[in-house]
């Protein structure tokens, strides 16, 4: 069976004949190996690491996160985002503005959907686990004490700056509730620390250092 067929009609014409049953089931082919392929290779060039589910607020397990080359994109912005704002640090409970850092977290959160909304759609069956975590950290993680303080505290510590002179530090620890306040915030924020770390390792690699 001939894909091509070349015949001499006269003496000045040349007539092609192609059988295109042949050529539509050689695309065909050529196309589902190119895909196998690339299938083959997103599963093998995908690492994995371990997450205590624990240390990020969401769950009570150790779970693997599988990851790829193009999670580690996602994961430097996200990291970069966090080492680069008062949510990637730790609280410093004589000189850090509550406020501040409230203002610091809610607009991580903004620009963390903004990351993932941004993800093209041929990308998310290859970043599924990277989505579905962030999508956790931020929800159970970080969401409940802001949802919990945030609105609250504002409005007392709007209320006691008309009234009082002092510095927005002596300020704010006169918040009724503010123990309570900071050891929650504390422990929000060790879990943000943590999910930096994460990201830092899937971004670098998972032999990079997690100091900082």
């Amino acid at each position: 069976m001939n894909i091509i067929d070349i015949e001499l009609d006269g003496w000045s014409t040349i007539v092609f004949k192609f059988n295109w049953l042949v050529v539509v089931f050689t695309l065909v082919l050529v196309l589902g190996i190119s895909f196998l392929m690339k299938q083959c290779f997103n599963y093998v060039s995908k690492k994995s690491v371990t997450i205590d589910e624990v240390n990020l607020g969401i769950g009570n397990s150790s779970v693997k996160l599988s990851y790829s080359k193009k999670d580690q994109e996602i994961a430097y912005k996200i990291w970069v985002e966090l080492s680069t704002r008062k949510i990637g640090l730790r609280f410093d409970k004589e000189n850090d503005v509550i406020k501040e850092v409230y203002d610091s977290w809610y607009k991580f959160f903004e620009t963390a959907r903004e990351l993932l909304k941004d993800i093209p759609g041929n990308r998310i069956p290859y970043s599924g686990d990277l989505i579905e975590l962030t999508e956790k950290v931020l929800n159970i993680g970080l969401r409940p004490h802001l949802t919990k303080w945030q609105a609250k505290y504002r409005r007392g510590y709007e209320e006691e700056l008309k009234r009082d002179s002092g510095t927005p530090q002596d300020i704010q620890k006169k918040y009724p509730e503010y123990d309570a306040l900071v050891e929650d915030l504390i422990e929000t924020n060790e879990k943000m620390i943590e999910y930096k770390k994460l990201m830092k390792r899937i971004a670098f690699g998972s032999e990079c250092n997690d100091e900082h």
